[in-house]
């Protein structure tokens, strides 16, 4: 009988239409097993899995926090237009990028407050506003 954690990643995958395959399910176990919310990168996910026992490359790393994000159980954060961070709260929130240890995390919504943003070119539309707030420590 599958344990009430792995129940909850078996729900997350199929109700967003993945099959829970067993490495789906490994890297779901360390997403969202405990219900927190967290911010990872692949190569981090990468080595938290493997010091779980389960292996798993790190294409499949990759491959399976794309295909979570395409289908919405992941928001990609971008930093600096190449790190990305995967963020299990999906709602769109600020964050803030700690540059002393480059780590994500979120930065409370409530403060912040966007009063207009620019007119998008002719022809487009705006998809999202990603809002990260670099910090470094004095």
């Amino acid at each position: 009988m599958p344990s009430q954690a792995t129940l909850r990643e078996i729900e997350w995958l199929t109700g967003s239409g993945l099959r829970p395959t067993r490495q789906r399910v490994a890297l779901a176990s360390l997403l969202v097993g405990d219900g927190q919310h967290r911010h990872v990168t692949a190569e981090s996910l990468f080595a938290s899995v493997n010091e779980s026992g389960e292996r798993v490359s790190l294409a499949t790393v990759y491959n399976t926090l794309r295909a979570f994000c395409d289908v919405g159980l992941l928001q990609e954060v971008t930093v600096d237009g190449s790190k990305s961070y995967f963020d299990t709260n999906t709602h769109d929130h600020p964050h803030f990028y700690w540059e002393d240890d480059n780590s994500l995390s979120d930065a409370p919504a409530d403060q912040l407050e966007i009063v207009q943003l620019p007119d998008a070119p002719e022809g487009t539309e705006i998809s999202k506003v990603d809002v990260v707030i670099r910090l470094r420590r004095k």
